[in-house]
């Protein structure tokens, strides 16, 4: 990986995911043909293009379209995706730090008077801080 996961700081969208396996194929079934999966998405830096993912996507710790949200997922996965929830914000010290700056630097964009008031606005009570070890198996080093 290109960037220095340690110094930079780690964080990740945590979604679970429904989806099917379908079959054109005369005389061939899956059983069963609904599975459950958790998909995560790597949050871009603060301030980075593409930071202001769960602005764009999640009100008050839920999906904001859910629809619009299934279609994308199923087009990245590339299986007919039938339910996809958010669950989490997983975030080191150092990532939420940035993130709580580049928010409080950009208050207006949030429409909020504070900080905490942007961020629970859109992840609800969704984030959960981890410690650097876990952190460190996202990368493939632990």
């Amino acid at each position: 990986m290109a960037r220095d996961a340690e110094a930079e700081g780690a964080a990740r969208y945590v979604f679970r995911v429904g989806f099917r396996l379908d079959s054109d194929v005369r005389g061939l079934s899956v059983e069963p043909s609904r599975f459950e999966a958790t998909v995560y998405r790597m949050a871009d830096p603060p301030g980075e293009e593409g930071w202001l993912f769960f602005r764009d996507n999640l009100w008050r710790g839920e999906l904001a379209d859910p629809d619009h949200f299934r279609t994308v997922t199923e087009e990245a996965l590339g299986v007919p995706v039938v339910s996809v929830s958010f669950r989490e914000l997983q975030t080191d010290e150092a990532q939420l730090g940035a993130l709580r700056e580049a928010v409080g630097a950009n208050l207006d964009e949030f429409r909020a008077d504070s900080v905490d008031r942007a961020l629970s606005k859109y992840l609800g009570s969704s984030i959960r801080v981890v410690q650097s070890a876990e952190r460190a198996t996202w990368f493939g080093s632990g």
